[in-house]
């Protein structure tokens, strides 16, 4: 682990549109990338955007495209779209009720270790469902976060994709808490065919808070990480944002 502590500033910024949301992780990761170069590195913090999509499905670079099962007609009707993506992984959907988390973060400060760093995010994941009383767990067939009721019944409630540049990531994962299960039913998700799609609130047969379970996944996240965590809201972490990509904070 790092010797220096490190911070993770969580900004929440609502429900934004994907392309939008990619172009600011790209910048986020330029701007880390950046700094790592400098003959003076500042001692930036590390981000990660919580965030909610419109109806979307993401195809990563490795991804095959028939695995996309509606038509275009199908996905206007129901008001989604579809982007080719440079992350790794398959076809996923994001939509209305998941908890979209993209973590920004320079592993030269934690640790260079692609594979560990997917296990410590499923690891983020699986300790926020137990606080909400779902025993969730690894899949050996996959990256991401389970519900095994049964064997051969398991249910895929976090999906996860990371792209990395000289250590420093972007996208992240998808946490079903309440999605309109229907709309996977237009893709095969990640590519598995023999396992279906779940949610917290299915799972749990009620309704949650949705700002309470993104406090969880960040406290989970300063554990797992050993780092510090700040959250910040809606416009102040637009402003922080800004700040923070032009050089004005290392707050």
């Amino acid at each position: 682990m790092p010797m220096n502590r490190q911070r993770i500033v969580f900004c929440r910024i609502g429900r934004v549109d994907y392309v939008e949301t990619w172009d600011l992780q790209k910048r986020l990761q330029q701007h880390l990338v950046a700094n790592k170069r400098s003959e003076a590195p500042k001692d930036l913090p590390h981000v990660a955007l919580l965030v909610e999509h419109p109806p979307v499905f993401t195809l990563g670079k490795s991804g095959d495209e028939s695995n996309l099962l509606a038509t275009r007609a199908e996905l206007e009707a129901a008001g989604a779209t579809f982007v080719r993506i440079d992350r790794g992984g398959d076809i996923t959907y994001h939509g209305p009720g998941q908890i979209v988390g993209y973590p920004i973060l320079d592993l030269d400060r934690f640790y260079t270790d692609i594979h560990r760093y997917l296990r410590d995010l499923e690891e983020v994941i699986i300790r926020t469902c137990a606080d909400f009383g779902i025993q969730a767990s690894r899949f050996d067939k996959g990256t991401g976060v389970w519900v095994t009721a049964e064997e051969g019944n398991e249910r895929k409630l976090c999906a996860m994709g990371i792209r990395c540049s000289r250590w420093v990531t972007m996208h992240g994962f998808a946490l079903n808490v309440s999605p309109q299960l229907d709309h996977f039913n237009m893709i095969v998700p990640c590519g598995i065919t023999d396992r279906g799609v779940g949610s917290m609130e299915m799972e749990l047969l009620e309704k949650l808070d949705r700002v309470e379970v993104e406090n969880r996944i960040a406290f989970h996240t300063g554990q797992v990480f050993e780092a510090d965590i700040t959250i910040f809201e809606a416009d102040d972490a637009a402003a922080w944002l800004t700040a923070y990509l032009e050089g004005e904070t290392t707050r």
